[in-house]
């Protein structure tokens, strides 16, 4: 069995017995750009009420490329205010790990060209693909890594840019989805109490037909509308996503809530994956929370799949909430089918 000292010896790094994990910083970015219900009314069958009453959804914003928006470009402003958010210097990122359903090629990762973009020349740098739970993957891959001493900071990035991959003459998905970009700062510190207090990483691949983006026809299986299918686009069984999800809510907070021995309320803040607003506050009133315990930001961004958590998050810190001290859990659930969480003391 190799030892901590032998282990800080080969990775340069000193260990502790006990190190704490702070999330120090935060931040979030999208496009300028907003795609209203209304402006979506102009060329498909719809209405803002249709939508609103359904998801609770009343715009999103939308990346311009011909103006160089990118998910290169969206991490990277997220990560450059998360840094300057923390006081830390991209040179003391360890690592960088990029949610994301939309890198922009398979090599290299958009997480290389990110970490170039910031100036992290060094540091370890991959994409995660986990869909919408990717951030709460990364978060909680990122804070094991600093819990075992095999790195002292690294960033999270959660961002995708679902506007490249939407068929606008498909309603039923395209009013769902909007680009965004949020990233968190994790850090080592001297207080072990701070960290994660437990999570949970599930998937089930056996219901990939439910939500998928095809890159060849081969790969739009048998038996789906191939009226409707396009290659390159989400491919989506609302109904069928709308009841796993519904389904999967309250059991992950449940069994989040179980393993770290505590109740709902003891928790301050839920930062939630933003798909439904309904779904949102059904969940909010199964487990008799406040309104101000639940954020809610769907209604401006729409479905920002990785994007969604750390963007909400970004905005509670931005609002002087999720701070030291208060216990915060992150849940989110998507594509593969995979769904998360992960419980802080912050």
């Amino acid at each position: 069995m190799i030892s901590q000292q032998a282990t800080a010896a080969n990775t340069g790094l000193e260990t502790a017995v006990a190190v704490g994990v702070e999330i120090a910083g935060v931040g979030h970015h999208a496009p300028e750009q907003v795609l209203s219900n209304d402006d979506l009314a102009e060329f498909m069958d719809t209405s803002d009420e249709w939508i609103r009453q359904r998801t609770g959804i009343r715009q999103r914003h939308v990346c311009d490329p011909t103006k160089g928006e990118s998910a290169t470009w969206l991490s990277a402003s997220a990560l450059k205010q998360a840094l300057d958010n923390a006081g830390v210097d991209p040179g003391e990122l360890d690592q960088l790990i990029l949610a994301t359903v939309t890198g922009e090629m398979l090599c290299p990762s958009t997480a290389c060209r990110v970490a170039a973009e910031v100036g992290a020349r060094g540091c370890a740098a991959m994409d995660l693909v986990a869909a919408c739970s990717g951030f709460v993957y990364g978060l909680n891959l990122a804070h094991d890594q600093i819990r075992a001493g095999s790195a002292r900071t690294i960033a999270v990035v959660g961002c995708d840019v679902m506007s490249t991959v939407m068929d606008y003459s498909n309603r039923a998905v395209s009013v769902l989805f909007g680009d965004a970009a949020g990233a968190a700062v994790l850090r080592a510190c001297d207080d072990p109490a701070r960290g994660k207090l437990a999570s949970c990483m599930h998937a089930d691949g056996s219901k990939w037909r439910d939500l998928y983006i095809p890159t060849r026809n081969d790969h739009i299986p048998q038996g789906a509308d191939r009226s409707m299918a396009r290659v390159n686009s989400v491919q989506m069984n609302g109904r069928e996503i709308y009841k796993f999800a519904v389904g999967t809510f309250s059991g992950l907070i449940q069994e989040t809530l179980d393993r770290a021995g505590l109740n709902a309320h003891e928790v301050d803040h839920y930062v939630c994956h933003q798909s439904n607003a309904r779904m949102l506050e059904a969940a909010r009133e199964r487990f008799g929370l406040p309104t101000e315990k639940m954020y809610i930001n769907i209604d401006r961004y729409g479905n920002c799949s990785a994007g969604s958590v750390p963007t909400a998050l970004s905005e509670l810190r931005a609002m002087g909430r999720a701070q030291s001290g208060e216990t915060v859990m992150f849940v989110a659930f998507g594509g593969g089918l995979t769904w998360a969480s992960s419980l802080w003391q912050l």
